[in-house]
């Protein structure tokens, strides 16, 4: 018995999802008499700083103020390739637990080439804690009352 060394290459593609297995059929251990095993690289996923993944898609959380909400914003979002997109929100009223899909700027779709998910944009509206009797009159009077 003796050990011995073999440098293995590892070709990771975009898009693969946690659990892929990668199985170098024979590259394991041997014994006298035995068919040398498999070695098998189960492929796992680090969380990142912004985004989460769900299956081909990016979630996104982005806390706008309540003036953003109501009055729309642009704002920039960097992509994992490095891209800054431009969203803009100025055409609708953002409520707590709005979504805004921008289709294909998720995870690139392995078994598809050229294909992505879609990056999904959960929108967190900042309300705030207090307001004095002088702000309260003047968003009365420029909000419509419920009907």
């Amino acid at each position: 018995m003796r050990s011995e060394e073999e440098l293995l290459e590892l070709n990771v593609k975009p898009g693969w999802k946690k659990g892929t297995k990668l199985t170098f059929q024979q590259k394991g251990d041997e014994r006298p008499g035995h068919i040398p095993a498999d070695m098998v690289f189960i492929i796992d996923e680090k969380p990142h700083a912004r985004f989460k993944r769900d299956g081909d898609n990016l979630l996104l959380t982005k806390r706008l103020s309540l003036g953003d909400a109501l009055c729309g914003t642009e704002f920039q979002v960097q992509t994992l390739d490095g891209r800054a997109i431009t969203v803009s929100t100025k055409d609708e009223v953002v409520t707590p637990h709005t979504s805004k899909i921008i289709r294909g700027e998720g995870m690139p779709i392995s078994k598809q080439p050229g294909s992505r998910g879609n990056l999904v944009i959960k929108f967190d509206v900042a309300f705030p804690r207090q307001l004095n009797s002088s702000q309260k009159e003047q968003i009365r009077s420029v909000l419509p009352q419920a009907v």
